[in-house]
């Protein structure tokens, strides 16, 4: 299927790692694999900052490894420089209910940053950290209309959303999940 607008998504490594071959039978690998697949196959690109290249570097599958090698082919990797945001980084620790989340948001603080400066999509299986910046969301206005989205919860349809042109609806929204 193809689409008129493409998205440039951000794909935490945590997807990259649990996405299996072609005869992968785990639910989360196929649907990893299969998130990623229609990733290539739509016209959305990869966003890619030197850290979340770092990650993919360490985390990936083989599969995830040769689906890299195809959108770079294609030019669907996004290559951007660092995207870190030092008062965007305080704003979120501020904003954390104890040390652990705080830490446990500064980790994958980078998505934020780079879905902030690309298209505000993040494509990750965290929910526990997804969790934690929806509740930050609340006082750091900058977060509330990021995407999140997660390939592996049945209920969030990530195939039909992708397919449909991943368009940023306001119920995937962080901010829109408060309460």
């Amino acid at each position: 299927m193809t689409i008129k607008n493409s998205r440039r998504l951000v794909i935490d490594a945590s997807v990259a790692r649990s996405s299996g071959g072609e005869d992968a039978v785990f639910p989360t690998s196929k649907n990893c694999r299969d998130f990623l697949k229609a990733v290539l196959d739509i016209c959305h690109h990869a966003v890619l900052t030197p850290e979340i290249r770092k990650e993919w570097h360490k985390h990936k599958s083989n599969f995830a490894r040769r689906w890299l090698v195809s959108m770079f082919a294609r030019k669907k990797a996004a290559l951007i420089d660092s995207a870190e945001d030092q008062v965007l980084r305080g704003k979120i620790y501020q904003a954390s209910q104890s040390e652990k989340a705080g830490a446990a948001m500064l980790k994958d603080i980078h998505l934020l940053e780079a879905a902030l400066v690309t298209d505000e999509i993040v494509v990750a299986l965290d929910e526990t950290v997804r969790a934690l910046f929806i509740e930050a969301a609340i006082s750091v206005g900058e977060i509330r209309k990021v995407v999140w989205i997660n390939p592996d919860q049945p209920d969030e349809e990530a195939l039909l959303w992708l397919n449909g042109g991943a368009k940023p609806d306001r119920k995937r929204c962080l901010g829109a999940r408060q309460g």
